[in-house]
């Protein structure tokens, strides 16, 4: 089925996800089953994130989340890490002046101060480049990790109550959401991975707790517009009860 019938099928099913989670898999097996070096593998990838933003710009999603580089990731040989902070700036000094015409804010979520300077400083100016855009707000994790995303807000929690700021009474699930990372927008409605893994990897572990879970056998590099459109219209046929009973 083309893009535009895809579309048209997702406009006249039901309600389009405010906010999508992606969980980013299969780069490196994606480049092993051609026999190529793993970086190319991410390399490939990157034309996939394109369509993810192409998908939820025609659709209408407003905040779209990517899982790219997880604190885990730290672990794995000093040459792939180095070619992924180098893909990063690669990434952000080709797709900013296209990001900031068609109203992409982007924000990076994670522990960014272990990034490479000059990694560093890419993230710092695509966002300040894109800061105001009202299209889609485009968060990319990276040196990111749940757990200890819940334990920062914890740790901002017990600080507050140490200084007075706030009573311990007070401290409620909305008092610690608003101390995450993705405190300005809502929660994930619909996480899709890829790659055929049935894991959450540590993403998002909060803020998944009611979303929908699309898991498609395809791997990364190979996800276009259309199997996003896909897994909205999967989204669609979904009945979110959010633990209530149908009346």
């Amino acid at each position: 089925m083309s893009d535009d019938a895809l579309l048209q099928r997702i406009r006249l099913s039901g309600a389009i996800p405010t906010h999508v989670a992606v969980i980013m898999d299969g780069n490196g097996r994606w480049a092993q089953g051609r026999s190529l070096p793993r970086p190319l593998g991410h390399a490939a990838g990157m034309a996939a994130v394109r369509e993810a933003v192409e998908a939820c710009l025609a659709t209408g999603v407003a905040v779209l989340t990517l899982f790219a580089f997880s604190q885990e990731n730290w672990q794995r040989p000093a040459d792939e890490i180095a070619a992924l902070m180098s893909l990063l700036e690669e990434y952000i000094e080709r797709e900013m002046s296209d990001l900031r015409e068609r109203r992409v804010a982007v924000r990076f979520l994670g522990e960014l101060d272990r990034l490479v300077p000059s990694a560093r400083e890419a993230v710092d100016r695509i966002v300040a480049t894109t800061a105001g855009g009202d299209a889609l707000a485009l968060n990319i994790c990276v040196s990111y990790g749940s757990r200890a995303e819940i334990t920062r807000a914890a740790r901002l929690l017990a600080e507050d109550v140490a200084a007075g700021r706030m009573s311990a009474d007070q401290v409620d699930e909305e008092a610690l959401a608003r101390r995450l990372y993705t405190a300005e927008w809502p929660d994930p409605d619909l996480l899709i991975r890829t790659s055929g893994e049935q894991r959450l990897s540590n993403f998002l572990l909060w803020q998944l707790a009611y979303a929908e879970f699309h898991v498609s056998p395809v791997l990364w590099p190979d996800f276009t517009r259309q199997h996003f459109f896909e897994a909205i219209l999967d989204f669609q046929r979904r009945d979110r009860r959010f633990g209530r009973v149908p009346v």
